[in-house]
């Protein structure tokens, strides 16, 4: 077996960052994940909860001691949150994220950072003009898995890169708010943006997408595959879904060698790398779900801030713009609108 090795991760330890007080915006599945992350793991510090309902607010706020708010512009104008994570449905991201920056606060905003790549980049120029970091919470980038796979691809050891092949799936039953066309339903924005996240990540602008979706009977899409072209001839083959569970797997392949993360691949795990000698090659990180994970987003937000810096190294702001700009072309082709398009 031929030798080949990893690069160790240069994630720092997340419990060094400096310490800022966080607001959650949106007390649902995700907000509540983030809060218990961020109270086990690193060094960060959830001081405040906000929802348009108060009682949510409070049932959310009393067994983590934080303060309550009963709309979003509360959360944002308490002097003891230095930057709020919107965690609401997509819909709203834009919304609640412009109240936040114009409130003066730095924002992390859940993925997508906005339904459609207008709304990223006004949410993008509107932190610029106010001088506040922002940044999306694509918790997949900022893992320490991600970080060795980053180093392996840039570092050019997988040779010229040819193709990108991905899939996620899950069954996400009728009562998920992802069936829900008020809310810009559908696999794209809760699992597909991972895919089209990271294949841009590392191929870059395609010069050609091509897209099919399957609608349910409410009319909401229910599953979508992309077909990517990138100049010099690279391609990225991606399927997402929400009517059922696929192996959730993402491998980069290059002309000397490929890259496959560990299914979920936009959870914390291990790395394994096949050789073009065809041997095989592990790097083993920590498995983990998202309360294992998403601190080091926070962490991250924290040390660029202290930094002054206004954006993050591992998620640009032109990154996530490019990735829903691809989804915009997806969704065209597919018949695809979300609500005010």
């Amino acid at each position: 077996m031929s030798g080949f090795d990893f690069p160790a991760p240069r994630v720092p330890d997340p419990a060094a960052a400096p310490r800022l007080r966080w607001g959650i915006a949106g007390p649902g599945w995700i907000g509540e994940r983030f809060a218990e992350s961020l109270a086990r793991h690193g060094s960060q510090r959830v001081t405040a909860v906000g929802s348009r309902s108060l009682p949510r607010a409070e049932a959310f706020a009393g067994p983590r001691g934080l303060r309550a708010h009963g709309s979003y512009g509360g959360l944002a104008a308490d002097p003891e949150v230095d930057v709020v994570y919107v965690a609401t449905p997509h819909a709203a991201h834009l919304e609640v994220a412009l109240e936040a920056i114009e409130a003066g606060k730095h924002v992390l905003v859940e993925k997508p950072i906005g339904i459609n790549a207008a709304q990223a980049e006004q949410l993008a120029d509107a932190a610029t003009a106010r001088g506040v970091f922002a940044a999306e919470a694509l918790w997949t980038a900022f893992l320490p898995s991600c970080d060795v796979a980053r180093q392996l691809v840039r570092g050019g050891r997988l040779g010229e890169l040819t193709a990108v092949v991905g899939d996620y799936g899950e069954y996400l039953p009728p009562s998920h708010r992802a069936h829900e066309s008020a809310l810009a339903g559908g696999p794209l924005l809760d699992l597909g943006i991972y895919l089209l996240a990271l294949a841009t990540d590392i191929l870059g602008e395609p010069d050609r997408v091509l897209g099919l979706g399957s609608p349910l009977a409410n009319g909401v899409n229910g599953q979508l595959s992309a077909l990517l072209g990138f100049p010099g001839g690279a391609q990225a083959t991606l399927t997402t879904t929400m009517r059922g569970f696929t192996p959730a797997l993402l491998t980069v392949v290059g002309t000397e060698a490929a890259l496959t993360f560990d299914g979920p691949f936009n959870s914390p795990g291990g790395l394994t790398v096949r050789t073009a000698d065809g041997a095989t090659h592990r790097w083993e990180g920590p498995r983990g779900s998202h309360v294992e994970g998403l601190h080091f987003q926070a962490a991250a937000v924290a040390r660029a801030i202290a930094d002054g810096r206004l954006e993050a190294d591992e998620r640009p702001l032109a990154s996530s713009i490019l990735a829903l700009r691809v989804a915009d072309e997806l969704r065209r082709q597919a018949g695809i609108v979300y609500p005010g398009e």
